[in-house]
């Protein structure tokens, strides 16, 4: 039995791969991030319709001021914002059942990197997290929230940023527990997490004691900063 040599030349097989500009990072993964968040019905109706009734439950007909609007205007937004980091942490979360079920081993298998990978769910969380904010402010509008010009756009795209953010929060627990105990985690932690942080319920009716301890959680500055106080 005799071996060949190879030697380079055209008909030579390379095994070098290059790594695609930003990392793999590109319009069509993104594409289909989202069409699996679409058909992720779940998620998003829970992300939707639980802060829509929590708003119509809550939101009055004769509304006082807070701020620069009314009583309305800082439910909805308070809403809103739980609706977006529900959805932005449940979309971050779903790596775990990625990897439970081999989509994350098959895209270590293609040029994407892992910084392309995290940068697509980030973004997908943003798309995801933009419809309870559309919702809630179009409720918003309906049940004649009160704001100026100004603070409707400001507060609607601070809104959406800061619920995105959390996507962070689902990707930290989605990695580092099982499959089944993401969302089981996340949800009990989230609802405390609003509570504390004065989302639920107005900030400057909470104790002392409350008060100062919402200036240690995460939903402190998103729910300060969007209403305008």
């Amino acid at each position: 039995m005799s071996t060949a040599a190879i030697t380079p030349g055209d008909d030579a097989i390379t095994l070098d791969r290059k790594v695609p500009a930003h990392g793999g990072l590109n319009l069509r993964l993104l594409r289909i991030e989202v069409r699996r968040l679409l058909r992720n019905r779940r998620t998003l109706i829970f992300a939707t319709i639980m802060p829509l009734a929590f708003f119509l439950l809550f939101s009055s007909g004769s509304a006082g001021r807070i701020g620069r609007g009314d009583y309305n205007a800082y439910t909805m937004i308070n809403f809103a914002l739980y609706g977006a980091l529900v959805a932005a942490c449940a979309i971050g979360a779903s790596v775990s059942i990625e990897r439970a079920q081999g989509w994350s081993r098959q895209l270590r298998l293609t040029p994407l990197t892992g910084r392309a990978y995290i940068a697509t769910k980030l973004l997908t969380a943003l798309v995801g997290s933009l419809a309870p904010v559309v919702i809630l402010f179009i409720a918003g509008a309906l049940r004649h929230s009160s704001l100026p010009t100004d603070a409707w756009v400001t507060s609607f795209l601070l809104t959406w940023l800061m619920g995105g953010l959390f996507a962070s929060l689902g990707l930290f627990v989605g990695y580092v527990v099982p499959t089944e105990n993401g969302m089981q985690i996340l949800g009990p932690l989230l609802a405390i997490l609003a509570f504390g942080g004065g989302l639920f319920v107005p900030y400057d009716v909470l104790s002392p004691t409350m008060q100062t301890v919402a200036r240690f959680t995460p939903m402190w500055g998103p729910v300060r900063s969007p209403a305008g106080r």
